[in-house]
């Protein structure tokens, strides 16, 4: 109970965060997140459409790649560990601590990691010049701040597609959505069979 109560207070708060630096950061650049976010965007329908193709296509490409990183770990001697996340899901016995983290990770946290990373990160150093920069370097914070090494990989080819799908459709929903089902699938996969959550 307190491992899972000290991850939803530490999520929550980072939530928190995020929202307030970002509500302060339109504010002081006089736009309204629609706006900055593409959501007032015709063509929200294709944008939906687009959004579960990519996450029908890369929940199987980030499952290999979660084994190809699991196989090189061993393969070097390193253990793979799952996230803290996952360990937190699997020890909870109780429907409502389950139903509490599916929320969070279903949708709370792609909405908050997407206006994080695709919303403000990356065209912010788009903006400076930099397009390969800002898309690789956005994959690999958005990689990094999930600290697990197994899950590195396939989330930094997550942040690629997530950032590629922003930039094509213009519209932060697109990412979001593709996000909140791909966690979605790794939740449900996670709860009812015991498979590994990236």
């Amino acid at each position: 109970p307190r491992r899972f109560w000290l991850t939803v207070s530490g999520t929550l708060l980072f939530q928190g965060t995020v929202v307030g630096m970002i509500h302060l950061f339109l504010r002081a650049n006089r736009l309204g997140w629609g706006e900055a976010f593409g959501f007032n965007r015709p063509h929200r329908f294709w944008t939906g459409l687009i959004a579960v193709a990519a996450a029908l296509l890369v929940f199987p490409m980030n499952l290999s790649l979660m084994w190809v990183s699991q196989r090189a770990m061993e393969w070097q001697a390193i253990e793979p560990v799952v996230q803290p996340t996952v360990e937190v899901v699997r020890a909870a016995t109780d429907w409502r601590q389950q139903w509490l983290i599916g929320v969070m990770v279903v949708l709370t946290g792609p909405v908050f990691e997407e206006l994080l990373f695709r919303g403000i990160l990356y065209p912010a150093l788009k903006q400076t010049g930099f397009p390969r920069l800002a898309l690789w370097g956005t994959a690999l914070i958005f990689a990094a701040t999930h600290a697990n090494l197994m899950t590195f990989l396939p989330l930094a080819f997550f942040g690629v597609v997530l950032a590629l799908l922003y930039e094509y459709t213009d519209n932060l929903m697109a990412p979001i959505v593709t996000h909140a089902l791909f966690n979605g699938a790794n939740f449900a996969w996670l709860v009812l069979e015991g498979g590994p959550m990236a």
